[in-house]
């Protein structure tokens, strides 16, 4: 959860590699630090506490020349937040200058014996132990810095994307990866390293992505060179083009990436849904499942495996696969499926969702889920991401690079594209009407305007937040499609504005946390016109009786609940199994607006990174 940058060619070396941490600075904001290595061989490291500004500051009256540079932003796992603990990291000799992202499950063991060999350690970082282990090796064996990366690599266990600087060879970074990201850009006679393209999509769209188990050697004047970990083999380069662009990665006019995040949705719904949903709504393409109908036809069950946000959106999944498909489904914590011995084989069809499609405990997952001979099925937003390249098929979202913390255009494109899965499924086996399918088909077109209008609420939600900005818990209730999106909102809450909030089925409500409802214990109530909607009328006259204050949203041209509720914010009426994205865009701008009332940094909240590449 550490973002990587490098640099090698013509141009101001710390110039792009400061703007590249800027834009990776979500991946990781403890500390940052860059490591320049001039023409003539030297290398210096600077580094500083805090955000990348930090940094930009202490290194304002520093030698910045280089023709060579790495740089890093970090998120802590092993050693505080510090100057000290912050990458580079120098061997003991000074002659290397190692950034990582990811972790050295066995560094104990190997910084106990390099210690027994001598080496003394300035830091509490696993990193640390890698590029002193480098050193070692190197100095031991008397061999090329590229075989003594090798050599130590093989003796990590773990998860690592590194890039390295060797003292008097400005003309080369040495890179490698294994289940952590790093992709490279291939300019003109230059080369960009990255975690991902955003830092370099200016300058070049030709793009490489480092698989695992690769070590990558960029040398000035040379072409890309990509070797195998395990011996001299050199690999072919596989050039992707990318589909960025800088005004995606900008905040085009508003104050923080989530707002502009939310604002975006219907565009983001629309770029989702070209080309799958056509003839006016009555055809589904999903390549993926429409390659692999066979699968699905004969599916004995289904697990979808995810985590945080992606996990909401899983919960949907399962009851939108199992209404329209009839296929049991199971969702799993991709961090809980990975110990708890899951029983899974041939005719199981995993789904792995991922925004960054780098999620180190759904990767673990797919692994898992192939070696018992699962079909894989990924849900990714990134092109070119491990999950993508690890399944056996899946889906692009195709919501453009979520840049804020907190999830929010990525869990709407999730939740749209398992709503088309399903149908597409449904319609595949013939579990669904024609005419109930066309009519899903033509609602799910009418979403992007639909989420038009419900961002029209903008600035009720924004006077109501100053109400409820000091709650010190909030309880969020939904039912059926709606109880997945009560937790989402809660999650966005707590992420953001550090608020204590729980989701909860509405029914289970006076299994327990009615105790907590009082005077000072606000509730959301997501309760649209369902099937469900007699039920959680009682729900919410149960937490008006006991005092408590109520934010209920309705469907337009509600009688009941609004008169009830103490504040109300309605949205369009829509099939009960499209309500979770149009009710989850209130819950968004609500969290947003609390956390910007009580001052937090609402893109890159605490103790919390984008991409969760460690485990």
């Amino acid at each position: 959860m550490c973002g990587i940058v490098g640099y090698i060619g013509d141009r101001n070396v710390y110039d792009i590699l400061i703007k590249g941490l800027h834009r990776l600075e979500y991946r990781g904001y403890d500390s940052a630090g860059v490591a320049l290595e001039t023409p003539e061989g030297k290398l210096n490291v600077y580094k500083a506490k805090g955000k990348v500004s930090n940094l930009e500051a202490f290194c304002k009256d520093k030698d910045l020349s280089a023709s060579a540079g790495i740089a890093h932003t970090r998120w802590a796992t092993h050693g505080e937040p510090s100057d000290h603990n912050a990458h580079p990291h120098y061997s003991q000799d000074g002659r290397l200058a190692l950034v990582h992202n990811g972790t050295i499950e066995n560094y104990k063991v190997l910084k106990d014996a390099l210690m027994q060999h001598g080496c003394v350690f300035s830091t509490e970082t696993d990193t640390e132990v890698l590029v002193q282990l480098i050193e070692y090796i190197k100095l031991r064996n008397g061999c090329t810095i590229i075989e003594a990366v090798r050599e130590a690599l093989n003796q990590v266990q773990g998860a690592y994307a590194i890039a390295l600087l060797e003292k008097d060879h400005p003309e080369q970074i040495i890179a490698a990866r294994k289940s952590s990201p790093l992709v490279i850009g291939i300019g003109d006679d230059e080369f960009f390293l990255a975690s991902d393209a955003t830092p370099f999509v200016e300058y070049t769209k030709e793009a490489v992505y480092v698989k695992d188990n690769e070590i990558a050697v960029l040398r000035q004047g040379e072409p890309l060179k990509l070797l195998s970990l395990e011996g001299d083999e050199e690999h072919a380069v596989d050039v992707t083009e990318l589909q960025l662009s800088i005004s995606q990665l900008e905040k085009g006019g508003y104050p923080h990436f989530m707002l502009k995040e939310i604002f975006e949705q219907p565009d983001t719904l629309r770029d989702c849904l070209r080309g799958r949903i056509v003839d006016g709504g009555r055809r589904i393409v999903l390549t993926g499942v429409l390659d692999n109908a066979r699968k699905f036809l004969d599916a004995k069950r289904i697990v979808i495996v995810a985590c945080g946000t992606s996990w909401h959106a899983g919960l949907l999944g399962k009851y939108l696969i199992q209404g329209m498909c009839k296929i049991p489904v199971e969702v799993e914590y991709a961090s809980e499926f990975r110990y708890n011995n899951p029983v899974i084989g041939e005719g199981d069809i995993v789904i792995a969702i991922s925004q960054s499609g780098e999620t180190a405990d759904t990767l673990a997952a797919i692994q898992i889920a192939r070696e018992k001979g699962a079909f894989v099925y990924g849900i990714s937003n990134v092109v070119g991401s491990s999950i993508p390249r690890e399944t056996h098929s899946g889906t692009y979202i195709h919501v453009g690079p979520e840049i804020g913390v907190a999830s929010t255009k990525a869990f709407t494109g999730q939740v749209l594209v398992l709503t088309m899965l399903a149908l597409c499924v449904a319609n595949l086996r013939g579990t669904i009407t024609e005419e109930e399918s066309n009519e899903l088909g033509e609602w799910i077109l009418k979403l992007p305007d639909i989420v038009k209008e419900v961002l029209g609420l903008n600035d009720s939600i924004k006077h109501l937040s100053a109400i409820y900005t000091y709650a010190r818990n909030f309880l969020y209730l939904g039912r059926g499609y709606n109880y997945p999106t009560a937790l989402e909102g809660a999650l966005k809450l707590k992420e953001i504005s550090y608020i204590h909030a729980e989701g909860y089925p509405a029914a289970e409500m006076k299994h327990g946390p009615i105790a907590l409802i009082d005077a000072e214990m606000p509730s959301v109530i997501v309760a649209p016109v369902d099937h469900l909607y007699e039920k959680i009328v009682s729900n919410v006259q149960q937490v008006k009786a006991r005092g408590g204050s109520i934010i209920a949203i309705v469907s337009k041209g509600d009688k009941v609940i609004s008169k009830i509720a103490d504040h109300v914010l309605e949205v369009p009426a829509v099939p009960e199994c499209l309500t979770p994205i149009v009710t989850s865009i209130p819950m968004q701008l609500l969290s947003y607006y609390i956390a910007i009332n009580k001052g937090k940094d609402v893109d890159m909240p605490r103790n919390l990174a984008k991409s969760v590449t460690v485990e």
